[in-house]
């Protein structure tokens, strides 16, 4: 087992990695939990749904299961809105823990809900998809879309837990797997040069889910999205970074119709995008802005982009992206590999990405055309039974070593425990594990 921690004011936590890892969630859960709500979506329950139940189970506590369309349309507040109905008919409380089963969008509403739901309830992400385990289930950014904008609506919120089964990726399409390696890459661009050289160097290795290439890649993405969320966790300066080739993404999102494009998909073709603006803003080398495409190309993502009616639709949206000031766009863009930085970009000098990097031939279903792959594995688990409540919300050998992120981290950890001592058991983020990630045998 591989750990990374995350050090913010309101607590430290465990990113857990290792194979078979679903099986011990109950030892996320903490001793004073009233109620388990396990959240996931028809598919993740199909797959998983019988070994995280019965791994819960182990805790002693109530269990009950709730599933959301599958599907980034799902995402919004109608959504949010049905898991706070099954929440309050079946009597869930503050001291209930919400455990996020499944991808970005599970863990992205789940988190949302735990924000919210009597102004907050402890949770834990069991990220199920590659993106999920190396970026969205990391940092606390809970949201739900909006048809004006992805991820509008949300809140900072960590997680007591993440725990991250490698295993779970057999069972993933090689699109989930393509879209999952666009966020690694991403890591490498903006903070760490040498880890985008080896993402270069074992690229085939990491499509193919080569153990110890896989887990390291989970390993060093969760170590610098830590680092750079324990620096800026509510994204007001530094955490920007982490947005590279998402300006241009989220643009794809919207523009398609959410869910068209994998969002790592989207990603990936707007590092593409950004890497050919830092080259006109930022004298980024033209070289690496092939190395970036081709790059992109070899994991399986697409590197141009629907036109999406023209430049004006793509300037509207833009000015919709949370790193927009006063309607000012700004994009995270590369001086080198390895550095970024976030800065506005004159719009004649976009126009010209935009007319270089988008196709009115580029449709949805392009993208779709090999990702047709079933899992490569049968589905192991069977609709959720026995003493658990579940609903569905209908649409149409390891090794071991724990790392600290940060130079600070023991500074940051006795902030943490003074705000645990303060704030023991009330739902706030964080809370349960001690500095040395060992949870007390009591919440007094």
């Amino acid at each position: 087992m591989s750990i990374v921690r995350v050090n913010v004011p309101g607590g430290s936590y465990p990113i857990e990695i290792a194979p078979n890892l679903m099986q011990q969630l109950a030892t996320s859960i903490p001793p004073d939990t009233s109620a388990i709500l396990l959240l996931s979506n028809p598919t993740v329950r199909q797959l998983y749904g019988d070994t995280a139940l019965k791994a819960l189970k182990a805790s002693g506590k109530e269990i009950y299961c709730f599933d959301i369309p599958d599907g980034e349309q799902y995402k919004n507040l109608d959504t949010l809105n049905e898991v706070f109905t099954f929440m309050l008919e079946h009597k869930l409380d503050r001291k209930s823990v919400l455990v996020a089963l499944g991808g970005g969008v599970v863990g992205d509403l789940g988190g949302f809900a735990a924000a919210t739901f009597m102004r907050g309830i402890r949770f834990v992400q069991v990220p199920t998809t590659l993106l999920a385990q190396v970026d969205s289930s990391v940092g606390g950014k809970t949201a739900v879309n909006h048809p004006l904008g992805k991820n509008l609506l949300g809140a900072f919120y960590q997680p007591i837990a993440v725990d991250i089964d490698i295993n779970v990726l057999k069972t993933l399409p090689q699109r989930e797997i393509a879209a999952g390696l666009a966020e690694v890459i991403k890591y490498g661009l903006i903070m760490d040069r040498e880890f985008f050289d080896w993402c270069e160097e074992f690229a085939d290795e990491l499509k193919a889910l080569e153990p110890q290439a896989i887990n390291y890649a989970i390993h060093r993405s969760c170590e610098l999205k830590a680092q750079v969320v324990e620096e800026d966790e509510k994204e007001s300066n530094r955490r920007m970074i982490l947005n590279f080739g998402h300006t241009f993404a989220h643009v794809i999102e919207n523009g398609l119709g959410y869910g068209e494009w994998l969002h790592g998909e989207a990603v990936g073709c707007g590092m593409v995008q950004a890497a050919e603006l830092s080259a006109l803003v930022c004298n980024f080398p033209k070289e690496d802005v092939e190395r970036v495409r081709r790059l992109v190309e070899k994991i399986g993502c697409p590197t141009v982009a629907p036109a999406l009616g023209g430049k004006d639709k793509w300037f509207e949206t833009m000015k919709l992206d949370k790193k927009a000031t006063a309607g000012k766009i700004k994009f995270v863009l590369l001086e080198k590999i390895g550095q970024a930085k976030v800065q506005g970009a004159p719009q004649e000098l976009v126009g010209l990405v935009l007319s270089k990097t988008t196709s009115a031939e580029v449709k949805a279903k392009e993208v779709r055309s090999e990702s047709a792959a079933e899992p490569v594995s049968e589905p192991s688990g069977r609709p959720l039974k026995e003493t658990a409540v579940t609903t569905t919300l209908e649409p149409a050998a390891p090794f071991s070593t724990v790392v600290d992120s940060s130079e600070a981290a023991a500074e940051v950890a006795r902030q943490a425990q003074i705000a645990r001592d303060a704030g023991a058991g009330t739902g706030r983020t964080g809370g349960i594990y001690g500095v040395d990630g060992v949870r007390p045998a009591t919440d007094e």
